[in-house]
């Protein structure tokens, strides 16, 4: 088989044209999406799911693969927007920086310094007082370390399309990071790093984020963005239409998708998990706030919270309906846990302990059975006969590995 040569088929055709990206859906059946909520240090859940997915293509086609290998878009927000770049940004070779087990360890290890938690010795009136002066973080080591990792990376660089949701504050209107628009428009071209800080500029928690890009005519455009999670917290729909934009302007990459065929969509979105189950504010709790507790309540941010969750449920509820109603609800795997309690739905508690949860908290996930949301509830319920998850991506990867195995075919038959 191809992937025991050392240099095997992987490599071959990357010389033919400029895209990294060479296999196109235009040369095989499918076209393939993955989606990954915000939610700050609970990237772990997505990270630890998609470890499980990367070893089932690994056991497929060679300890080489990797997820970008079998993805035409990889789309995220706020924290699954910095996982989308790490899977996908390219390293010396060409291949993805990070494997989805490393960024496990990348978030175990750098969590506690993107979020130092206070030393608890503190007054709640102190914290208080410094969550009205600015953000509880000032960003910088995630920012240097954003930079070390991506160096001068463009978006128009990673090994396959990456769709990254930010939000204009100055504009006040979604600015979409896209790698279509940026292969063809460098002013929409920024360098992945500030990209990721961006989508994760969560209001309150990091600041906003400045800057520019510019094109070889001098022309030049400045971006003021905060955390993508305001506009698309879960990045499904965005990455759907961009993918319909493509389409309707006959992107040749595209060529044998006429019209949108839900049939011919895998799409998996990962969800960061919720506190749904343990409804921890009530009316006659929330009735009482005024800007402050909405703002600011035991280290949390309801109303930023609750913002993120909400918009993410309504993507998934969309999605889950458009696919259930066209007998295709095989194609479309939400994975989500709505049942975190206390501190492991914060986006920011970044102990050792929590931290280590999460990863447990992803790996029952797998272990859990496929749910689907109930179109009359609007409730995630567990759907008996499919198995688990784990079953379910068991599956997707064999479908993935037969697409990526028909479009090399395609693509060595010419």
């Amino acid at each position: 088989m191809a992937q025991t040569q050392p240099n095997g088929s992987q490599h071959s055709h990357h010389h033919h044209h400029h895209h990294h990206h060479h296999l196109q859906p235009c040369e095989g059946k499918l076209i393939t999406v993955l989606s990954i909520d915000g939610g700050g240090v609970r990237g772990l859940i997505p990270g630890t799911v998609l470890a499980f997915l990367e070893l089932k293509l690994q056991e497929l086609d060679g300890p080489d693969a990797r997820i970008a290998d079998y993805f035409d878009v990889i789309t995220g927000t706020s924290t699954g927007g910095l996982l989308s770049a790490m899977i996908t940004s390219p390293d010396e070779n060409k291949r993805p920086l990070f494997s989805a087990n490393q960024v496990i360890d990348f978030y175990l290890e750098n969590s506690p310094k993107i979020f130092p938690q206070g030393s608890g010795m503190f007054s709640s009136l102190t914290k208080l007082v410094s969550a009205i002066r600015g953000p509880k973080y000032d960003g910088k080591f995630l920012h240097s370390k954003v930079k070390q990792l991506l160096t001068e990376t463009k978006l128009s660089e990673t090994l396959t399309n990456v769709i990254i949701p930010t939000f204009d504050i100055k504009l006040l209107q979604p600015v979409i990071f896209s790698s279509f628009e940026a292969r063809h428009s460098p002013l929409k071209n920024a360098h992945l790093a500030d990209i990721c800080i961006s989508t994760s500029a969560a209001p309150t928690y990091l600041p906003a984020h400045y800057f520019e890009t510019t094109d070889s005519d001098g022309k030049s455009h400045s971006y003021n963005l905060i955390d993508g999670g305001i506009a698309a917290n879960n990045p499904t729909l965005v990455a759907m239409s961009q993918i319909k934009k493509e389409i309707a302007l006959t992107n040749k990459n595209f060529a044998n998708f006429k019209s949108i065929d839900y049939h011919k969509f895998i799409i998996i979105s990962i969800g960061t998990g919720s506190a749904k189950v343990e409804q921890k504010f009530s009316a006659h709790l929330a009735s009482k706030w005024g800007v402050l507790q909405w703002l600011y309540h035991g280290g949390s941010n309801p109303l930023i919270d609750s913002f993120f969750q909400g918009s993410a449920d309504v993507v998934d509820i969309h999605m889950s309906s458009l696919f259930q109603s066209l007998n295709c609800e095989k194609n479309y795997l939400r994975i989500q846990d709505d049942t975190l309690m206390g501190e492991r739905s914060s986006v920011d508690v970044s102990t050792k302990e929590n931290l280590l949860e999460l990863v447990q908290i992803g790996k029952n996930l797998l272990n859990k059975k496929v749910s689907r949301v109930n179109l009359e509830t609007g409730i995630f319920q567990e759907i008996d006969e499919e198995g688990t998850n784990a079953d379910a991506l068991t599956q997707l990867a064999k479908r993935l590995s037969r697409e990526r195995q028909l479009r090399k075919a395609t693509v060595a038959a010419k």
